[in-house]
């Protein structure tokens, strides 16, 4: 009984959160009417996050559709861990949709900025720089979270350490676009958590 709560709790997340990335995606792509490549952050990254995001998405997939798929790499978590992940991946579609509200058609799938690209200080990126690394990351673990699962926590895990060793190209791409308002925003917020002090 309770596996099916879990279960159709990350069917509803997923979906709800896939739901707001592609619509804000698609916009961004429709209005600005460019196409960005992920090729732009150099094949090895691009085909690291290909990869371990492929697999991280098909154990998801795998959990949803038939926990049973995944039993080999469940552990066993007590309930109230899974319920954190449930409450995770809610806090994950809200600030999802705050995140992207705030974006608007800055919004790009590689480290590549759009033509028009505006630097966006409002919003969650008020405080962090990159508060879609931050949505995705805390949207993953709640997956991991929910389905108890060792090899989805792993898969976000380096997920997480690929997305943070192309940061620094993403980050100096932002600099040559807008040079010292950039710096200086950089000074005053975290790259994903608030900055303390």
């Amino acid at each position: 009984m309770n596996e099916n709560i879990f279960r159709f709790s990350a069917i509803a997340i997923f979906l709800i959160g896939a739901g707001i990335s592609t619509y804000h995606r698609r916009k961004a792509d429709r209005e600005t009417g460019e196409k960005i490549s992920p090729k732009s952050e150099g094949l090895p990254i691009m085909v690291a996050l290909r990869v371990f995001g492929l697999s991280l998405w098909l154990g998801v997939l795998a959990y949803m559709i038939n926990p049973a798929w995944m039993a080999w790499s469940q552990v066993d978590l007590p309930l109230w861990v899974r319920w954190t992940g449930l409450g995770f991946g809610l806090l994950a579609i809200l600030f999802s949709y705050w995140v992207f509200r705030n974006l608007g058609n800055n919004v790009s799938p590689s480290v590549a900025t759009r033509k028009e690209h505006q630097l966006v200080t409002s919003g969650p990126y008020r405080w962090i720089r990159h508060p879609l690394y931050t949505m995705g990351m805390v949207s993953y673990f709640s997956f991991a979270m929910l389905s108890a699962n060792w090899m989805i926590a792993l898969l976000s895990l380096a997920v997480f350490v690929v997305l943070n060793i192309r940061l620094p190209q993403e980050e100096a791409g932002l600099i040559e676009k807008f040079g010292d308002e950039y710096r200086e925003y950089m000074q005053r917020t975290g790259r994903f958590l608030p900055r303390l002090g």
